[in-house]
């Protein structure tokens, strides 16, 4: 039989008489993680100018390349020319990188070599135009004279400061109203704004560019920083280079390679990398 009684179907269509069952939760759906930023943590000291620099310094070189495309025995050649010179002291032991060989350096003139093939009971390997050469250390006489300084200099790095900013109104009427799952509307409109901004800064710091005239900025002209990517000019692998694996993908063996990079030229410990979603994947 059919129910006569009064049920909830049946106390009209907007349902007047029923409390209405809204959690007082609010779920945020939009991606607020910025994994940069958490990893790189506070910085040690804030920007207090519009333009932030700060110094960079390097070691003298240990590495320099076979510039020679006169070479005719590529065994037994014991002079040759190399990219910089000056990165050479008599003395040095060096080794074509890949090789076995060891050579000694005994005379640098200019951005010519010479070489003791074959040091150290090695054997001698071919050599050839473009090869990298390590140094590996040099051997001092006893007693011999102190060696010319070599020394490095520090270059002022810098960057913009770039101005996020966004807007929050809220009218009186609706802060003194009573909200589902908030106790301030202008509080919970400052944090979402807030959770914004810092997104946005994560993407700046990582994509960001600088307009190409008057980066300070102006009237009319607006001054954004230089990101993380724009800033990489050197030690950037691309498919076709040499050494490096081919393919249109990130794959292992591409990383495996430019981590090999990072350890023989620095011997750094990799603990983060920062790749979009496909990657991370």
């Amino acid at each position: 039989m059919a129910f006569t009684g009064k049920a909830t179907y049946s106390a009209g269509s907007s349902l007047p008489e029923i409390a209405e069952d809204v959690s007082d939760i609010i779920g945020i759906i939009s991606p607020v993680e910025v994994p940069l930023l958490d990893a790189l943590g506070d910085p040690l000291r804030q920007a207090q100018s519009t333009y932030h620099e700060w110094l960079e310094d390097s070691l003298v070189p240990n590495k320099d390349t076979i510039s020679d495309s006169s070479i005719s025995d590529p065994d037994g050649e014991t002079s040759f020319d190399v990219a910089n010179g000056d990165r050479f002291r008599t003395g040095d032991q060096i080794q074509v990188s890949g090789s076995g060989e060891l050579m000694l350096v005994t005379d640098v003139s200019g951005g010519t070599i010479t070489v003791v093939r074959g040091y150290a009971g090695t054997t001698a390997e071919n050599i050839a135009d473009g090869q990298v050469i390590n140094i590996l250390g040099n051997a001092a006489l006893e007693g011999g004279d102190k060696p010319a300084a070599r020394f490095t200099n520090r270059i002022r790095c810098g960057n913009y400061a770039q101005i996020f900013t966004a807007a929050v109104e809220v009218s009186g009427t609706n802060i003194a109203a009573s909200h589902l799952g908030i106790s301030d509307e202008m509080d919970y409109q400052k944090s979402e704004r807030l959770r914004e901004l810092v997104r946005d800064l994560e993407n700046t710091v990582i994509n960001g560019g600088p307009p190409s005239a008057n980066p300070q900025g102006s009237a009319s002209v607006r001054r954004s920083m230089k990101g993380i990517i724009p800033h990489i000019s050197t030690n950037v692998y691309r498919t076709g280079d040499s050494g490096f694996p081919t393919g249109t993908d990130l794959t292992e063996e591409m990383i495996n390679y430019v981590l090999r990079q990072i350890w023989e030229n620095s011997s750094g410990n990799v603990d983060l990398i920062v790749v979009g979603g496909y990657q991370k994947r």
